[in-house]
């Protein structure tokens, strides 16, 4: 590894952690990213190993396609595959649903450090990242709780 301070045994839980929190994300684009640039390197350094083809679990528009299962350490992952690996790899066929990873305890935000220092990652833009889109709708009206002045001045009352 080139990272001496990341074994491949914190990678593949910063993976894992990441691949978890990505299948229940409100929009996952990220976590896929840096997931498959991660063990896109890790291949390339050799330090995982692809295994093969499995048919997916969650068909795109009805069509059957397959993801290349990757093991790194102990953890299995799948990515999408090139097409060479349909070339060059055993078709697995179906996913067995008694597999599980080794469980693992990570937070999201410590498997995100140990990944991007790995990818050597920057955010472009870290206050657009962190930023929330500000809630709106036609209907929205915010709340003047704690905003009224007390005592109310004597000119607003009309008796």
């Amino acid at each position: 590894m080139d990272d001496k301070s990341i074994s491949l045994s914190e990678l593949a839980k910063a993976l894992y952690t990441i691949n978890r929190h990505a299948k229940t994300a409100p929009d996952p684009k990220h976590l896929y990213f840096i997931k498959k640039e991660t063990i896109k390197q890790l291949l390339q350094k050799k330090h995982a190993i692809k295994v093969g083809l499995h048919f997916s679990d969650h068909p795109k528009l009805s069509n059957q396609h397959s993801t290349l299962l990757v093991k790194v350490d102990n953890y299995y992952f799948h990515i999408p595959p090139t097409k060479e690996d349909f070339k060059e790899l055993e078709h697995l066929g179906t996913l067995d649903q008694d597999f599980r990873n080794p469980r693992t305890k990570m937070s999201l935000s410590q498997a995100k450090k140990i990944i991007y220092r790995y990818i050597d990652w920057k955010p472009k833009n870290e206050s657009k990242q962190t930023r929330r889109k500000q809630y709106t709708s036609s209907y929205y009206t915010p709340s003047s709780l704690g905003k009224m002045e007390w005592p109310p001045k004597k000119a607003h009352r009309n008796y």
